[in-house]
């Protein structure tokens, strides 16, 4: 047996014991569990960002035990059990990759990625394009998938150039709606016409290889170091930020982006 297997059964072993002896665990269901798989999830999204390995190693391991445990509590049901959780990605893994395993050619992500969604179009024919995208899926990585389901069934642009083009002209129909507002209660088309140009720049995105949400959540980020460093600045200082002038905030923000 590989150090994978062996680690990989002493982890459902003490899921065993674990499910059998301790009060906390014996009480967990599909419901109470999923909030805390969330939290998961996001808690290793943050060391993903930062590159942080040892955070990576720590998360993943908590992600696999909500694996194991969903699976452990199906087998209680006779539903299924870890094994089967296992076959069924393997198996899902070869029918998807024949380029791999067939004799499909694939030679660019781009084509695995159209070869993927066509295949799972084939496996689910009473289903539409779209079908499989959770709702709850925040509005930013929706954009993503929509985008790229659509594109793995053939209906997208040909080049980044167009898709460019699609965004200079959702900048121009949004200042429309923007010199609209002056003058007249326009708020719905102001909505729409700011949604059409965030959908569009999430396609750019896609288009030259950036994952918007990523490249968003840095932005947040780096944007919450610099105004914490300034902020810090303001309170050494004995001062309070909504008394000083928006002049001087400027030069201690320019101050806190020199320092990264």
């Amino acid at each position: 047996m590989s150090n994978a297997a062996q680690s990989f059964n002493r982890l459902l072993s003490i899921l065993e014991d674990l499910r059998e002896q301790c009060p906390w665990d014996r009480a967990q269901t599909f419901d109470s569990l999923r909030p805390n798989t969330i939290e998961e999830t996001y808690e290793l999204s943050e060391s993903l960002l930062a590159k942080d390995m040892s955070g990576m190693k720590e998360e993943l391991g908590d992600l696999l035990l909500h694996i194991a445990f969903y699976a452990k509590m199906a087998s209680e049901e006779s539903a299924f059990n870890i094994a089967d959780v296992c076959d069924a990605v393997s198996d899902k893994l070869v029918r998807r990759h024949p380029h791999i395993y067939g004799d499909t050619n694939a030679n660019s992500e781009k084509a695995v990625r159209q070869n993927w969604e066509q295949i799972k179009q084939q496996e689910k024919t009473d289903k539409g394009t779209f079908d499989g995208i959770p709702a709850s899926l925040s509005s930013l990585i929706k954009a993503s998938r929509l985008q790229e389901k659509a594109s793995g069934v053939g209906f997208d642009w040909n080049n980044n150039g167009q898709v460019w083009d699609k965004v200079k002209e959702e900048i121009q129909e949004f200042q429309q709606e923007v010199e609209k507002a002056k003058s007249q209660n326009n708020g719905d088309a102001l909505n729409e016409e700011f949604g059409d140009l965030l959908f569009s720049l999430v396609n750019y995105a896609r288009f030259i290889g950036i994952d918007p949400d990523n490249a968003l959540e840095k932005t947040n980020q780096k944007f919450t170091r610099r105004f914490n460093r300034m902020e810090q600045q303001v309170r050494d200082a004995g001062r309070a930020m909504k008394d000083m002038e928006l002049s001087e905030l400027e030069g201690l923000w320019q101050a806190a982006k020199a320092d990264g």
